[in-house]
């Protein structure tokens, strides 16, 4: 039972397998006076038993003390998953025979041995062998020591089962890795940002110009201009792709938490640091770090992210070590800038240290080619999650959009086209379905205050322009698909102050 634990302790606590498996053997001997002992692995292509670790014989034995499956006696163990059991070893021909009938040279051996050889085996498939000389006892208990190297070899083949589900998992982890950075890098191909106004593409152009080297970024612009989007595509568009890319959004954290979120710190650091923790900058080494919401840095941060840009080189919060590190620098901000720097709220030595390549992201207001482009985006990925027929936008819905002066940017537009999917029923969006800021009356033709008639008529004229919209134009087209009269919709058309012609390709 003591050398089942020892067996047990050494299978269990190294990571090295094939080191333990040596550990095993010379308890084996040390306690049960196995002298020569070996453990052989078969390998599933060749069908052959190799040596993975052996005690008391020779490095020239190892190297040639190969067998084929079914060969001798060992091979025959392997392919009969059973133990086999040779009392006196000197009188049992078969224990070296090859598969052609001849013998290999047997081992030199100075006194008679008994030789017992067990498999080693997972869901009862051999998967090797464990066999031992011991010294040979005419009153020897060989069929219980014979059973204990059957435990013995079970516990081993544990360990081997143990060691492929983690080789398997770690292999899946590798493999989920790559095709998620594959993912990523392909998300924030310059060709997955929605847009092509003229603002845009210069920073398209700007983006292409910076991303290949280590030169600090500073992006500038609105709330919900895409700066986080910028960042992932500077980052997955550098050599740095396949290295992490971490992020921290300064706004979000306490300025109690800010320090040690960066630079980590030491066990004991303060009250309820258990444990070392490495800070953000650590675990982006090598890769990239961007810093949203730069602008709402504390001072005394500042100054500490004011010597890792000059020095490359930090200490943990309560510690002495100085750790240098290989880190490309983003960072966001809304804030002006220079206005925090004249009421003292931003250091202007950190400032011109981040000023090395601005960005500056372009309002959507700016961007009003871009509208129809991220609108239509946004409408099929939310019918697809929402499961709904949506299929496009109505012209009138088209209008309301672009005429709006969109304060949040492209992220309130992209919330107005959510709900829209939300609360439409039919396959169209119209001007109905979108959000009360959006209903003025340059907008969709209604006053401020709505009455029945005036919503009806506002609606009549949405579906009608609509329906203008599919037929390109053709009045006698739009009639028949609403199912009524040509000169009804002309009354309409009249009535509205439709013009037909923008329809017309």
């Amino acid at each position: 039972m003591a050398t089942l634990l020892d067996v047990g302790q050494s299978l269990a606590g190294t990571h090295d397998l094939k080191h333990a498996l040596h550990r095993v053997l010379e308890k084996l001997w040390r306690h049960h006076k196995m002298l020569h002992s070996t453990i052989m692995l078969l390998d599933a292509e060749t069908e052959e038993l190799c040596v993975e670790a052996s005690h008391g014989f020779k490095e020239d034995v190892v190297r040639r003390a190969n067998y084929r499956l079914g060969e001798g006696v060992f091979g025959r163990v392997a392919q009969s998953a059973r133990p086999v059991v040779v009392p006196q070893v000197s009188r049992e021909p078969l224990l070296h025979e090859s598969n052609n009938g001849k013998q290999r040279k047997s081992v030199s051996l100075s006194h008679e041995m008994s030789c017992i050889c067990v498999p080693v085996t997972i869901h009862r498939k051999p998967i090797g062998v464990l066999w031992a000389y011991i010294k040979y006892e005419p009153s020897g208990d060989l069929e219980m020591m014979t059973k204990f190297l059957s435990i013995v070899a079970s516990m081993v083949a544990q360990a081997f089962k143990v060691k492929h589900l983690i080789e398997a998992d770690k292999q899946r982890l590798l493999d989920e890795n790559i095709h998620l950075k594959q993912e990523l890098r392909e998300r924030y191909d310059f060709g997955h940002i929605i847009g092509n106004s003229s603002p845009l593409r210069q920073v398209y152009e700007q983006v292409t110009q910076v991303a290949r080297s280590n030169t600090t970024v500073l992006l500038r612009g609105e709330s919900g201009t895409g700066k986080e989007l910028i960042a992932h595509a500077i980052h997955y568009n550098s050599l740095r792709s396949n290295k992490p890319f971490i992020k921290v959004n300064c706004a979000a954290l306490p300025e109690t938490l800010i320090e040690s979120e960066l630079f980590g710190y030491e066990k004991g650091a303060f009250t309820g640091a258990q444990v070392r923790k490495k800070g953000r900058f650590e675990l982006a080494d090598g890769g990239t770090l961007f810093l949203d919401e730069i602008g709402d840095l504390n001072l005394s941060t500042q100054i500490k992210l004011l010597r890792v840009l000059q020095e490359r080189e930090f200490e943990r919060l309560g510690g002495t070590e100085t750790i240098k590190i290989n880190v490309r620098l983003i960072v966001a901000t809304n804030k002006d800038l220079e206005r925090s720097i004249a009421e003292g709220q931003f250091r202007e030595d950190l400032y011109y240290r981040l000023n090395v390549f601005t960005i500056f992201m372009p309002p959507l207001r700016e961007r009003k080619t871009d509208i129809l482009l991220l609108a239509d985006h946004f409408l099929e990925k939310y019918a697809r999650e929402h499961s709904k027929p949506i299929k496009r936008i109505s012209t009138p819905a088209i209008d309301m959009l672009t005429s709006y002066h969109w304060p949040g940017n492209v992220r309130e537009l992209e919330n107005t086209v959510e709900r829209a999917v939300l609360v439409c029923e039919t396959n169209v969006v119209h001007g109905h379905h979108l959000p009360p800021t959006l209903q003025t009356a340059e907008g969709s033709g209604t006053i401020t205050r709505l009455t029945l008639a005036s919503a009806i008529e506002a609606f009549e004229r949405d579906i009608i322009q609509d329906a203008l919209k599919s037929t390109r134009g053709n009045r006698k087209k739009a009639a028949k698909l609403l199912d009524t009269t040509e000169r009804i919709i002309g009354y309409k058309v009249l009535k509205y102050n439709i013009d037909c012609d923008r329809f017309r390709p």
